[in-house]
């Protein structure tokens, strides 16, 4: 999915699980019995220090990083209890992994809860529905127990209307609520967070599936505050629903914290000129349809268009074009040059229609794009920006007999290009070992390489050989790697080499490959670090 992508994250702020309560990876309860205590020696246990308790509530307030909280907990019962107690932010990659009540018991002064429910391959339509992963029970646990909780994101979830008027109803501090990928919910439940959480700074709303039908839709947009908000970050995109235009003007207008707005395709060209005018201090902006509501000939000109870009002095990241007009893209060049990010994934534009875009934006760190842009589109990025840190490209048609435009060739221009490259995804239908080699080799400080060779078992196209050496030179060369999907035609050879090289991959993806189980016993041997194995694996 495109923008869930964005919120895929593999470094969560704190982890739990259910066997373990220290909340790291591995081992149990382990604690060591505080024997200190006085009344001269007569065997008896004494509480913990009050004081020396305090003070390492203290100290651990200052540790943020997941790793070192998980160790830290795992010290003795002491530091389990103190980093419990002082633990503000939760994250649960798996829902089913620990109970809500194990949860709650546990952490005492929660802020921020992120939950994760059903796998990747939701995404796909390949989870049927009613799996699960409702949140149901965690928003029930939640509520009771963390009565100043600030913050919210769900990812994969199935949320309903219900459960967002209870978390309405539960936290009346609540800031930031993120819903990714999620189903179940309407503009009903919308309306009731927007009309009840008064302090909202946050309201994302990411690929999620709305179950609205026409007669039920509810003027969410209104529900907000007449008064100024606090709100900094609106994003709806995926809501298909047409909703009320000027409630969202007005909002705008009296959100003068707003630096993030991301609108669905029911805007026009005219309405978001209108938009822009209203918030000039945005940095993050989705343009909705991009294309004019009047008959041809009687629309908003390019240039005036222009003009509105132009006054918005602070926009970085532009995202949109759901149903872009081609003739209008010159109006985003005043703002090119200071983009660093620019996401083109739901726009089919060809190189001649990209080329004079991407050569204005000199300053881009990670663009999106359909391969509808081909290897010539490829090529123009990466003699424009080379300092590119994430590239995706992703497929019109991903079907497996679909005809790419992209392919090794492309892939190769932008390793030369585009040297800073970290993170690439890229689906094409034709690659070659000699291409990925020189990926490994022009860009070392890759830490996510996602290559997506659509088809079964497809070899180097130019060879015939299996992708064993294009992979062994990615994990080989990329010393910092630490996420890599792999596809092809692969044989036990590029395992072996994954095995030996990958020490720092946590997340393995593998479609479609291998030629017996012990490509799986080469993985688990060598990647140590791993904590995420998602495969369509046949040589089982």
């Amino acid at each position: 999915m495109r923008d869930a992508a964005e919120d895929d994250s593999d470094s969560p702020p704190s982890q739990m699980s259910e066997d373990d309560p220290g909340g790291g990876g591995g081992g149990g309860d382990r604690w060591e019995p505080d024997l200190r205590g006085g009344n001269g020696g007569g065997g008896r246990w004494a509480p913990p220090d009050q004081v020396l308790e305090n003070v390492l509530e203290s100290v651990l307030e200052f540790l943020t990083a997941a790793r070192d909280r998980n160790a830290a907990s795992l010290v003795c019962r002491s530091w389990y209890r103190a980093e419990a107690q002082t633990r503000r932010e939760l994250f649960i990659g798996n829902c089913y992994a620990v109970s809500p009540r194990r949860a709650v018991e546990r952490f005492g002064g929660l802020r921020s809860v992120v939950l994760k429910g059903k796998p990747r391959f939701a995404d796909f339509s390949l989870v049927p529905y009613g799996w699960g992963a409702y949140v149901s029970p965690w928003v029930a646990a939640l509520g009771p127990a963390y009565p100043r909780l600030e913050r919210i994101c769900l990812k994969r979830m199935t949320v309903s209307d219900d459960d967002l008027a209870l978390v309405a109803k539960s936290f009346p501090l609540f800031r930031e609520l993120a819903l990714v990928c999620c189903d179940g919910f309407s503009t009903l439940g919308l309306a009731v967070i927007a009309e009840r959480c008064r302090h909202l700074r946050m309201l994302d709303l990411i690929e999620d599936y709305l179950e609205d039908e026409d007669d039920e839709l509810v003027d969410w947009i209104s529900k907000f505050p007449e008064s100024n908000t606090s709100l900094e970050s609106l994003v709806f995109d995926c809501v298909s629903v047409p909703f009320n235009f000027d409630a969202l003007e007005a909002l705008v207008a009296r959100s003068p914290a707003l630096r993030r707005l991301r609108v669905n395709h029911h805007v026009s060209v005219e309405q978001l000129r209108r938009l822009m005018a209203r918030a000039p201090q945005l940095t993050h902006f989705g343009t909705g349809a991009f294309r004019s509501e009047a008959a041809p000939g009687g629309g908003l000109s390019v240039t005036e268009l222009a003009t509105s870009f132009a006054a918005s002095k602070s926009i970085t990241c532009l995202s949109g074009f759901r149903d872009v007009n081609p003739e209008y893209l010159p109006a985003i060049y005043p703002v090119c040059a200071k983009l660093t990010s620019l996401n083109f994934s739901f726009a089919s534009l060809t190189a001649e229609e990209l080329k004079p875009v991407i050569r204005n934006c000199i300053n881009l760190r990670t663009f999106w794009v359909l391969d509808t842009v081909g290897d010539e589109g490829l090529r123009a990025v990466a003699d424009t920006c080379s300092d590119l840190r994430e590239l995706r490209v992703f497929p019109l048609d991903a079907s497996e007999d679909s005809e790419g435009s992209v392919s090794d060739v492309g892939l190769q221009a932008i390793s030369e290009g585009c040297r800073k490259l970290e993170s690439i995804l890229y689906f094409c239908q034709r690659m070659t070992n000699a291409a990925v080699i020189a990926m490994s080799k022009n860009c070392p400080d890759l830490v996510v390489f996602r290559l997506c060779i659509m088809g079964r078992h497809r070899p180097d196209w130019i060879t015939g050989e299996p992708m064993d050496d294009g992979f062994g030179a990615i994990v080989m060369n990329c010393k910092k790697l630490t996420r890599l999907s792999v596809s092809g035609l692969l044989t036990d050879k590029a395992f072996a080499y994954i095995g030996k090289y990958g020490k720092l991959i946590k997340t393995l993806s593998v479609a479609f490959a291998g030629n017996s189980d012990m490509s799986l016993q080469y993985i688990f041997e060598g990647c140590t670090k791993l904590q995420k194995l998602e495969t369509d694996y046949e040589g089982l």
